[in-house]
Formats: structure tokens, C-alpha cells, sequence
């Protein structure tokens, strides 16, 4: 399409434009796996053994979390997916894979940890309500080969993929020899050519270089900016403190309510953008922040502007919180969110 072209476009149909080209768009996937365990039921009564609800089960289900519920977005949008990272020598491994592959996600780059379990949260819902969770999990890094044999896995599938997206929880998939790997790639990487999006997690904000884009939320950017933000101009502020940090090209932030800015030193681009929330209801805000790092990451890869794929992403979210527990948004879903967004 010519730039003139481009010019006479109106934002919806920019973006309705974007969510055409997702279609088969190959993206690197790599950060801490988790399978979310969902229990559903009713309350009818107190327990006599202490004051809590009684659930009454109805039905259990487990769906992809943490860094695999970006993949499942990513393929619900029309992604190819190639995935890289660790779960346990247990069945929720196994049903994690299984849950995956069958969702057409290539897990070459999926490595089993026989020294630590697969990361599970149990979720407890009665009447549309998060009773409880119960997370099963074994924090730390992994082993050091581990480490180097993921990199020599992910090296070998970043030629046929467009964006990385680094899904970082601070279980331990996320270490300095990744970044090594992209030290090597570094000549390759940035906004245009090979974009790098990393969903950051306190303490591992040391760890992150040669990121094209860095999406952090109110609590992860106050923290690493080591300032309150209140506001959207505190935003723009602690944007522009993490963009010398971090030496990144772009900062997003996510405000729930509040939206999202996006900050940005590099040439060419804005040096901010003010996002409103499109969200009507808020039901559940789990897997929000994964849902826009699948959604703005799979945008640039596609040649989005950062400001039309933060638009797209808030769009996409607004979605996910309306929901009841950890869900997916389809390229379907997304169309129609933009296109209510005109009428």
C-alpha cells in the first residue's frame, strides 16, 4: 500500500487493516509457562468447621497461563507460534504440552525441567467471583545449562519469525543468557526490522537489554522508576526515566482505567501517546497484561505504527477484563470491538 493510501485511511480501518494481516504472522514466544487450573461452582452455605463458603463444584478446566496464555492469544489472533521455555516432568507438564500442540503451537524450543514442577494456579470461582487461589510453583532460575541449551533452541527458530515477545513472571525461564543471545542478534533487532517485546517483573529488571519495546504496568514502572504514578503525566515522566534505564525504544505503559502511554526516544516516532480504556465492564483483570503484550507485539511484526498497536492492544483488553478468568480474544473479537468502537 503507498503512503498516500495509507494518508486517507481512517484509524478503524488502519486498524481493521493490522488484525487482516495477523493471519499466519510468525512470532517467537519465549518466558515462564504456567497451566491456569480453573474450579467452578456454587455457594449455598457457610462451612461449620470455620467461617469460609462452601464451593459446590459444577466443573474444572484448565486453559494455558502465564507466558502460554500469550501464545494462545497470539494463535486466537492468527499467529503462528513458536514457543520456548520450561515445565516440570509431571502431568500438568504434559497436559500444558498437550493443551498447546493442540492448539498448533510449535513447543521445539519447550524444555522439561526434571528438578522443577510445572507451575500451576488454581483458581476457585463461584458466581462469577475469585474465592480463592492456589498457586503450586518452584521460583528460582534454571540451571545453567538449561539456560544455554533454550538460547541454542530459540537461535535456531528466530530466523523464521518475525518478533520476539518475553513473557517474564520471575519464575526463573527468564535469565542473562537469553540476553546474551540477543547480544548476538543485536545488529538485527529493533523497531523496522526484528522487534523485541519484553513484559517485565520485578527483581528482574537488570536483566533487560536490546529490547525494542518494554511494557510495563503502574506498579512494575513506579517500581522501576522508583517514583508514585498517580496520573498519566506521572506516566509520561517514569516513561522517559525507563527509557534511559532501560535503552529501549519504546515504553507502554498500562494504567487499567487510566489507560495507556506510550514513550518513545526513537526518531521518527512520537515521543508520546495517550490511550483511553475502551473497557465498559470490569469483571477480571487475569491475563489483561498478556493479552496486550500478544496483541502490540503481533502488530509491530505485522508494520504497525507503536501508536496503532497500543490501539489495537487497549482494544483487546477491554475485552479479556469483561470475562471471567484468564480468556483469549480472537481476531473475530478484535474486529468487532474496533468496529462498535465507530458506530
Amino acid at each position: 500500500m503507498s503512503k498516500k493510501a495509507e494518508i486517507r485511511l481512517t484509524q478503524s480501518e488502519r486498524l481493521l487493516s493490522l488484525i487482516d494481516a495477523f493471519q499466519d504472522t510468525p512470532i517467537l514466544l519465549v518466558g515462564d509457562m504456567m497451566l491456569d487450573h480453573y474450579v467452578w461452582g456454587k455457594v449455598e452455605r457457610i462451612s461449620p468447621e470455620a467461617p469460609v463458603v462452601v464451593v459446590q463444584v459444577t466443573e474444572e478446566s484448565e486453559r494455558p497461563g502465564g507466558a502460554a496464555l500469550v501464545a494462545h492469544n497470539l494463535v486466537q489472533l492468527g499467529a503462528k507460534v513458536y514457543l520456548g521455555g520450561f515445565i516440570g516432568e509431571d502431568s500438568s507438564g504434559l497436559a500444558l504440552k498437550n493443551l498447546l500442540e493442540n492448539l498448533g503451537i510449535n513447543t521445539d524450543a519447550l524444555i522439561v525441567d526434571p528438578e522443577r514442577p510445572t507451575t500451576v494456579k488454581t483458581r476457585v470461582i463461584a458466581h462469577s467471583q475469585q474465592v480463592v487461589r492456589v498457586d503450586r510453583e518452584k521460583v528460582g532460575t534454571v540451571s545453567g545449562e538449561l539456560g544455554v541449551e533454550l538460547s541454542k533452541r530459540l537461535a535456531q527458530v528466530m530466523p523464521d519469525t518475525k518478533a520476539m515477545v518475553v513473557s517474564d513472571y520471575a519464575k526463573g525461564a527468564v535469565t542473562e543468557t537469553l540476553f546474551d543471545l540477543l547480544d548476538e542478534k543485536k545488529s538485527q533487532l529493533g523497531f523496522g526490522k526484528y522487534p523485541v517485546v519484553i513484559d517485565p517483573k520485578a527483581p528482574n529488571f537488570s536483566l533487560y537489554r536490546n529490547a525494542t519495546v518494554i511494557k510495563p504496568n503502574r506498579a512494575e514502572a513506579a517500581r522501576a522508576a522508583n517514583m508514585e504514578i498517580p496520573s498519566r503525566a506521572h506516566a509520561i515522566s517514569a516513561g522517559e526515566i525507563l527509557l534511559r534505564r532501560w535503552g529501549c525504544e519504546i515504553v507502554l505503559i498500562t494504567l487499567g482505567e487510566d489507560g495507556m502511554v506510550l514513550v518513545s526516544n526513537s526518531p521518527g516516532l512520537p515521543s508520546t501517546v495517550e490511550i483511553d480504556t475502551t473497557a465498559r465492564e470490569v469483571f477480571d483483570v487475569s491475563g489483561a497484561g498478556d493479552t496486550v503484550n500478544a496483541v502490540f507485539t503481533l502488530a509491530l511484526a505485522t508494520g504497525a505504527e507503536p501508536g496503532d498497536a497500543a490501539r489495537l492492544a487497549n482494544y483487546a483488553a477491554g475485552l479479556v477484563v469483561a470475562e471471567v478468568g484468564t480468556v483469549a480474544v480472537t481476531a473475530q473479537d478484535l474486529r468487532a470491538a474496533v468496529l462498535i468502537s465507530e458506530e
